[in-house]
């Protein structure tokens, strides 16, 4: 039999799509909704979250992504000191004498994420993401109400702005809800068809969600485990506890079998992260993030992660679960309060239903076999649904106050920016009860105005009841987008604020193209690469066109100059870091490494009020101190020709190496030893200091600072040093780095330097 070809077989499926969108309308309707969810996330990502949010966890996933595009688990530094290249919340460890580094989280959402690269765009991830997970929300609004409800449900899903602002960032809460999700749609599938190929697609998505986080997915999974739990029950006590006919027992074994699809696969994947746990950890019962922090996890107890430790107590727990429930229902939901009590519509609408269902003559009675739609054997009903759905909110809310992951999030500021992610679950059933409390409403209001028993006079046709109802809704509009709005504004704008202080602080890079080359990074937060610098990444290895290295000791720093070989380069700022709440004035700068002593001109700008001037030069070993005759002055001339002191400077001369450092043409004074300051024996760093006072006491200082290393063949230098202006004292950190005549400084300071390598 020969095989149609290929155009022939596609027109047919084309014809079937379309011949099914005009029998069901509405699931076409549901998936544009669910792609024009997926849109707007996917624009979020790229505008709003241009450089990624401030929680660097994204980082952290998108290293692990691309290392799983390479088939890689772990990083090898090989000679490169491995504390200047190791990734935020990467855990190190030792095998065989050599150091690897893995992610403290699991690869299934990187894996996720890695799927949007293959297309183009690490974005295109989360438009996927949140387009499935929007269209689950339908299917499961439709199977616990109806198909009109569904499609409110997509809507009410997206104004949540926790769904909007962490969809929109490479974090694991979004695609392991899309996991969670796709579990549910596949297990109602399964309860409904019988068919055995859902039961086994629904547990590898809570398989999967496991995998991911696995806390999340026990919590979400458990109000349909206790569903299959009495399924099984109710069933085995239908075919063997009484008399029944046998075709009950053969109904008992389709329960089993069904729900052994779903647990076969799950447990396999339970074990397929009990694997990876062996793989990467040593111990299957010990997960990455345990082996990162080891009291970072649920429990009471003493909790730590890093420098940070807290009792976390059962009355902590109750406070931190009450503010965020409180936060959740109130700002993070759609139309916050107003959505809230719309889901609590939908949650006594799905009562009412059910009391009425019980009501009905005939159907009543103790008799479980007399209840239409509480046969396992028959499927879920709509009833069934809406109270599993339902339940997902005080498990997770519940849940969630065993772990102390959410008072660390509210201490650190994050749940602020993105919302109360660990609760990202908790969306699901807000949306299928907010659009059935909607759907209610306008129902209700249908059924008054047609029937017009609370008015005297003749009752109006549903048409125009329908029509009055538009009307209606059209008129409180208003009231839900200035609800909507009002919870947007906040976290939006607070998010916009730093994404336009890291676009300020990225502005260095700009267009601009590395090739073999190593850029030294500024380390406010400590030794850790991409944090809080998360956009400057390396990829999956060190091989790439850019090594990223977090500035250190100046011997670590040569060690990692000579470790890698590459044109250096060194990134820095001026200003104080706040977690990108200011912005700071960047600049990159392009560094040599001279084989040679180094004979070094600097000349600094006199400030405004400057009354005496004096220079040190600085070395572990110990100082000198110099006078600046006037010779190493310089007076600036006005236009009228007369002196203008805002034009003066000091010109230092100064060589480093092989063994000492020294300022050639000042008049030294004094110091720990003599002119000439000894270097340390494996080298280290030479400060040159020249501090000007003003009337007062008031003072600013010039520091430079040269990396410098001993060698068997003399010494190495780095230039140019990191240069600091300080303002009333003699050392200070980034908020005091020169970065160019463009940086905010006092009347007269500038900075001009130059060096060149002498035999």
């Amino acid at each position: 039999m020969s095989r149609q070809p290929f155009t022939s077989r596609l027109r047919a499926a084309v014809r079937s799509v379309v011949a099914a969108g005009r029998e069901r309308p509405e699931r076409v309707v549901a998936a544009a909704l669910a792609l024009a969810v997926g849109g707007v996330v996917y624009y979020l990502a790229i505008d709003l979250f241009a450089y990624h949010s401030v929680n660097d966890d994204e980082g952290v996933y998108l290293y692990q992504a691309a290392m799983l595009l390479e088939g890689k688990l772990f990083l090898y530094p090989g000679d490169i000191p491995w504390d200047a290249v190791r990734p935020w919340f990467f855990v190190v460890d030792e095998v065989g004498g050599e150091i690897r580094m893995y992610g403290k989280y699991s690869p299934v959402a990187p894996a996720i994420f890695a799927v949007g690269k293959l297309l183009g765009d690490w974005n295109v991830a989360l438009g996927l993401v949140a387009a499935g997970t929007a269209g689950g929300v339908y299917v499961l609004g439709s199977a616990a109400f109806d198909r009109r409800v569904g499609l409110l449900a997509v809507p009410v899903l997206a104004a949540s702005p926790l769904f909007l602002l962490t969809s929109s960032t490479f974090l694991s809460y979004a695609p392991t809800t899309f996991l969670n999700v796709a579990f549910a749609v596949a297990y109602l599938r399964a309860a409904r068809t019988g068919s055995r190929r859902w039961g086994a697609a629904a547990g590898v998505a809570i398989g999967l969600a496991f995998f991911a986080r696995p806390y999340t997915a026990v919590l979400f999974a458990l109000p349909f485990i206790v569903h299959t739990l009495v399924s099984l029950g109710v069933s085995w006590r239908r075919s063997g506890w009484r008399l029944r006919p046998r075709n009950w027992q053969v109904r008992h074994r389709a329960v089993l079998a069904r729900s052994l699809a779903i647990a076969v696969p799950g447990a396999a994947f339970v074990g397929l992260t009990l694997a990876y746990n062996a793989v990467v950890t040593g111990d299957p019962l010990t997960f990455p993030y345990a082996a990162f922090a080891p009291n970072d996890g649920i429990g009471f107890g003493t909790r730590e992660i890093l420098n940070y430790e807290r009792e976390y107590t059962p009355e902590l727990a109750a406070e931190v679960t009450r503010e965020v429930t409180e936060y959740f229902f109130t700002e993070w939901v759609a139309a916050g309060t107003l959505g809230t009590a719309l889901a609590a519509v939908g949650v006594l609408a799905a009562i009412w239903r059910e009391r009425s269902r019980i009501s009905v003559p005939g159907v009543s009675g103790d008799d479980d076999a007399s209840r239409p739609g509480f046969d396992p054997a028959d499927g879920i009903s709509e009833s069934e649904v809406a109270a599993v759905v339902f339940a997902v909110l005080p498990s997770v809310f519940l849940g969630e106050a065993y772990f102390w992951g959410t008072h660390n999030g509210l201490r650190n500021g994050l749940i602020d920016l993105l919302g109360p992610f660990y609760h990202f679950d908790a969306l699901v059933p807000v949306a299928v009860f907010g659009a059935a409390g909607v759907a209610f409403l306008c129902r209700g209001a249908v059924s008054l105005l047609s029937e017009r028993r609370w008015l005297p006079g003749p009752s109006l046709s549903r048409r125009h009841a329908r029509v009055a109802v538009l009307v209606a809704l059209a008129l409180t509009a208003p009231v839900v987008a200035s609800a909507e709005r009002a919870v947007l504004d906040d976290p939006f704008a607070a998010n916009e604020r730093r994404t336009e202080s890291l676009e300020a602080t990225y502005e260095p890079f700009e267009d601009r193209e590395f090739d073999d080359a190593l850029v030294f990074t500024p380390d406010p937060y400590g030794d850790w690469q991409a944090h809080p610098f998360q956009y400057l990444r390396y990829g999956s290895g060190y091989d790439g066109d850019v090594i990223y290295a977090t500035d250190g000791s100046p011997e670590r720093d040569m060690d990692v100059l000579a470790a890698v070989n590459r044109t250096p380069y060194r990134f820095t700022y001026r200003g104080d870091w706040t977690g990108a709440y200011n912005p700071v004035n960047p600049e990159i700068q392009r560094l040599r490494v001279f084989e040679e002593p180094v004979r070094a001109t600097t000349t600094v700008g006199v400030p405004a009020s400057a009354e005496s001037v004096s220079v040190r030069v600085e070395t572990p070993e110990g100082y000198a101190r110099y006078s600046v005759p006037e010779a190493a002055r310089s007076n600036g001339t006005s236009q009228s020709g007369g002196s203008d002191r805002s034009n003066e400077t000091v010109t230092v001369e100064w060589t480093i190496g092989p063994d000492a450092a020294t300022a050639e043409n000042l008049e030294y004074e004094g110091g720990s030893r003599w002119r000439s300051v000894p270097l340390a024996e494996d080298g280290a760093e030479v400060d040159l200091v020249v501090t000007f006072v003003g009337v007062g006491g008031s003072s600013v200082t010039y520091r430079q600072e040269a990396t410098v290393e001993n060698t068997d063949d003399g010494v190495r230098v780095v230039w140019p040093p990191e240069t600091r202006v300080c303002r009333l004292t003699t050392e200070c950190g980034y908020e005091g780095t020169w970065v160019g005549p463009d940086g905010d400084y006092v009347d007269g300071v500038s900075v001009e330097m130059d060096a060149r390598a002498v035999s």
